[in-house]
């Protein structure tokens, strides 16, 4: 049995629809628990890293102190163990400062639905094949990458946020947008309402019942973009042969 690590930075977040590639692989996932102060084990055992969003900043290492312990083992398993590597939202920007790259308040927030598309290098990335030149995603965002690293490759943008997806070699990708959310991940934020006040913030009034009705039927094509993805990264590293 295969074995992914998950950093958790804030309650109710979680891998979503990889809970359901995870478990078709035969991989467990192990939740860690950063922001509660649960430490990041040796990293030896694990087939798979997955580094989830959170309201948190890069930048805040002194607020949140164990950042720079995590940001230490993104970088030991993406460059020593170079390892299959999964980063969404805060997990993409994590990913591009801790290789080198930088992070900064979005110039133009993303909150709901948005378009993004793949750039010429997304177009010849293996990460990347099968995957739509135009895409629907989910995005929840008031930071965004504003360097990649050196040594990334910037899949895909949008008009609001250049960097939308990065890969390092083909054992790494992230994305600043949201592919783990699923219906059920949208139910559960009637339910928050600390959810919904920032959509409400972000949207105005109303703003739950609206991203609800329009991407709810978009679900279907984001479930196979993301499946198409995924499927890559495990073929590519040999997680799945």
């Amino acid at each position: 049995m295969k074995r992914a690590l998950v950093f958790q930075h804030m309650n109710y977040d979680h891998p979503g629809r990889f809970l359901d590639f995870f478990s078709e692989d035969g991989i467990v996932p192990e939740m860690v628990r950063l922001w509660e102060g649960q430490k990041i084990p040796n990293l030896a055992p694990y087939d798979f890293l997955f580094v989830l969003g959170g309201a948190q900043d890069t930048w805040q290492e002194k607020e949140h102190t164990w950042m720079l312990e995590e940001k230490a083992a993104i970088r030991e398993w993406v460059w020593d163990r170079a390892k299959p590597y999964f980063g969404v939202c805060l997990g993409h920007q994590l990913l591009c400062d801790a290789l080198g790259g930088e992070v900064a308040l979005a110039a133009e927030p993303e909150v709901g639905v948005y378009d993004v598309s793949l750039t010429a290098d997304g177009q010849a990335h293996g990460l990347f094949a099968g995957v739509e030149s135009s895409n629907k995603v989910m995005q929840w965002h008031w930071a965004e990458v504003t360097r990649a690293p050196q040594e990334a490759k910037v899949l895909a943008t949008s008009a609001q946020s250049a960097i939308q997806a990065v890969a390092i070699d083909s054992h790494a990708i992230s994305t600043q947008f949201h592919c783990e959310f699923t219906p059920q991940t949208m139910a559960t934020w009637s339910s928050l309402p600390g959810y919904l006040d920032s959509l409400e913030k972000q949207n105005g009034a109303g703003a739950y019942r609206r991203l609800i009705d329009e991407a709810t039927p978009l679900m279907p094509q984001m479930a196979r973009m993301t499946r198409r993805i995924y499927d890559n990264l495990v073929l590519a590293t040999g997680l799945r042969t």
